[in-house]
């Protein structure tokens, strides 16, 4: 593994656990909006 890689791995991952789950529910409550589901 690169220094680089070895220094972002312990970032990218939190982050990516927290974005992804965030812009899915942030896509889901629009398609719900758009859709008048509720």
């Amino acid at each position: 593994m690169t220094p680089i890689l070895d220094f972002l791995s312990p970032i990218l991952v939190p982050l990516v656990g927290l974005v992804v789950p965030a812009m899915v529910m942030s896509s889901l409550s629009l398609h719900i909006q758009k859709n008048k589901i509720f």
